[in-house]
């Protein structure tokens, strides 16, 4: 009997290890976008460079989100809070963001892949921050 009890609790074990993700996002991107109509993305940040039948779906390649972004020179953190010796030099940066999003027959998105991307060690990445964050809303006239 006590082997009946751990050849099945083994069994779902095995079987518990083997459920699916499809579905869960892995960014704030497709968090933001699956499930969502390929209208409103392109609306928000402009059309495709070029598209794909492929089957019932289409494959939309997209490139967007240049921004030109000054970053600091870094310094080592001396005795009594002085500026030490530099670790990093000041330094510009050219960003873009490249996704492939995979459209269904009704439009929603179906897939959203990030294809070119840069990526931050303290921080979300760019594609990340100008696709991912919540819809930007304009800042309503003054009334004068």
């Amino acid at each position: 009997m006590n082997f009946r009890m751990m050849t099945v609790a083994g069994l779902a074990l095995a079987l518990a290890g083997c459920t699916t993700t499809t579905g869960i996002s892995k960014n704030a991107v497709e968090s933001r976008w699956l499930g969502q109509p390929a209208g409103g993305f392109f609306a928000q940040y402009g059309p495709p460079l070029s598209d794909v039948e492929s089957g019932s779906s289409t494959v939309y390649n997209w490139k967007g989100g240049y921004k030109t972004r000054k970053v600091a020179a870094q310094y080592e953190t001396g005795k009594d809070g002085k500026r030490g010796k530099r670790i990093s030099s000041a330094r510009t940066e050219y960003l873009s963001c490249s996704v492939q999003l995979t459209v269904s027959s009704d439009y929603v998105i179906r897939s959203i892949r990030l294809v070119g991307d840069h990526k931050r060690a303290d921080g979300p990445s760019w594609c990340e921050e100008f696709l991912g964050g919540a819809k930007a809303e304009k800042p309503a006239a003054a009334a004068s």
